[in-house]
């Protein structure tokens, strides 16, 4: 995570340091805010993966002797035969369309089919046969 944290930490700066060349060469308030609004949310993202890195055990992508047989291993579990991420995909090209369009009523169907399929995806191990 040290790596990461890293690369969010220079884009946090690079983003500060082109609002203030932005604001002071274009003089215009609207794009000042918004790169020191993408600033403080790249500085999120930072502190928080500063904050998991410090708190769990180093991987190999954080060491920079490691070998590659070092990252071997089971990574989690991915289900095989799920078909949520389907759902997922249609749910969110679903939202996509009906933003671009901003049919509220296409905006209310989406999120409401979105979140079913989130939940389903969550849950897909805890309900019925397949939980222990």
């Amino acid at each position: 995570m040290k790596v990461e944290a890293r690369i969010f930490n220079i884009i946090t700066v690079f983003f500060f340091l082109s609002a203030v060349v932005y604001g002071v060469w274009a003089k215009e308030p609207v794009g000042t805010v918004a790169l020191i609004l993408i600033g403080g949310l790249s500085l999120i993202i930072g502190s928080y993966f500063s904050f998991v890195a410090r708190r769990i055990e180093e991987r190999p992508e954080d060491n920079p002797d490691a070998e590659i047989s070092d990252g071997a291993g089971e990574l989690g579990f991915f289900s095989p035969g799920s078909y949520w991420p389907v759902g997922l995909a249609a749910g969110a090209a679903f939202a996509g369309i009906a933003l671009a369009f901003f049919h509220v009523w296409m905006i209310v169907l989406a999120v409401g089919f979105l979140l079913i399929m989130v939940a389903g995806l969550v849950f897909e191990y805890h309900t019925g046969q397949s939980s222990h």
